[in-house]
């Protein structure tokens, strides 16, 4: 019996010990995340060897062979595929990180104004066909990861499946948007909503490498910047030329966008 005390007693100790100081950085350069995905913004970088204190983990987009996220003493995000912490997994002792959002709850919605604007200019496809600049879509825009586009199939889709394939796709760019925008940028839903619109339309790496993202970061008034800066992305194809589709569809979101609301969406979840 007292052998089994003991043992029990150490176990409690190794569980209960102060997370590990020192994890050095297995990176050239490693970019410590506001939040814990690859498109979130940079908040600083560490070189190889930097060790770091992690105050917890968490888990978001797969990186390499991992989805788990270091939070480090800077209170940002590494993957922890870069960080040489010894487990393969989750560290013995570690807490896992509160308030982190998982996949598909109420920090990845958007409000049906969003929902009714994006199904009006993408329209409704029910089998696989070229949009106007020759990527193969189905349903509300979803654009087909294979030859068959057969991750949407049965054809033809339904309208209730289109929606919720929509609904499904949205998340990424919720997801992205809010990532990149500071947490002092206040947006009701219909702002974030419409920023989302704009983004599922010309995805989440033109929009934060975009003057409408880094000009709300600079702390401009929102309705200001989104009336100067969406009607610019009115252009697509190979060469650019003007579309009216697009056209229409910034002049929608700037309208959304001005439509007051009491509902914060941004920030909402970390």
């Amino acid at each position: 019996m007292k052998f089994i005390t003991v043992a029990v007693t150490l176990t409690s100790l190794l569980l209960a010990a102060p997370v590990q100081a020192g994890y050095p950085v297995n990176a050239d350069s490693l970019n410590c995340r506001k939040s814990p995905s690859t498109t979130a913004a940079i908040v600083k970088t560490y070189k190889r060897g930097a060790n770091i204190n992690i105050q917890c983990q968490t888990t978001g987009p797969k990186v390499e062979t991992t989805n788990i996220w270091d939070k480090t003493q800077d209170g940002c995000y590494v993957s922890d595929y870069y960080v040489k912490t010894g487990f393969s997994g989750y560290i013995p002792g570690v807490p896992k990180c509160s308030g982190t959002p998982p996949s598909g709850s109420a920090c990845t919605d958007v409000n049906d104004k969003t929902i009714a604007l994006i199904k009006e200019f993408e329209g409704f496809v029910p089998r696989p066909a070229n949009d106007p600049i020759g990527l193969p879509t189905v349903g509300y825009g979803h654009l087909c990861q294979t030859k068959s586009c057969s991750e949407a199939g049965p054809f033809p889709l339904t309208k209730a499946t289109a929606t919720a394939l929509l609904k499904k796709d949205i998340r990424k760019f919720t997801k992205c948007i809010a990532n990149m925008i500071n947490d002092d940028v206040k947006l009701n839903d219909n702002q974030f909503g419409a920023l989302v619109s704009w983004a599922f339309n010309v995805g989440c790496g033109n929009a934060q490498s975009s003057q409408l993202v880094k000009r709300l970061n600079r702390g401009e008034s929102p309705n200001v910047v989104a009336a100067q800066e969406l009607p610019k992305w009115n252009k697509a194809g190979n060469p650019l030329k003007v579309l009216p589709g697009l056209t229409r569809r910034r002049a929608a979101e700037v309208a959304l966008f001005k439509t007051a609301s009491s509902k914060q969406a941004h920030p909402k979840c970390t």
